[in-house]
């Protein structure tokens, strides 16, 4: 993945070091996918500046997966044959 899919900053409770913790925005946004079928267990997408993030809606607490722009698009035209 590109570094530019997430907006990273300098996280507050790092030192003044070289070394520290970056953090992106996580997205709020999420929704079930149109390629996830009817049952109640789905794929949901969220919307980043520049890509979209998939995570499980069984676990949503567990994380997403994040996709630059690029590789999302090449993702959905795959997902359609």
């Amino acid at each position: 993945m590109r570094r530019s899919a997430l907006n990273f900053y300098k996280s507050s409770y790092s030192a003044h070091d070289i070394n520290c913790v970056e953090v992106a925005p996580v997205p709020r946004n999420f929704r079930k996918s149109s390629y996830s079928g009817q049952g109640v267990n789905c794929v949901e997408v969220g919307d980043l500046p520049d890509g979209a993030a998939i995570r499980d809606s069984k676990h949503p607490d567990a994380g997403y997966l994040p996709f630059a722009a690029t590789e999302w698009a090449t993702f959905l035209r795959a997902a359609q044959l």
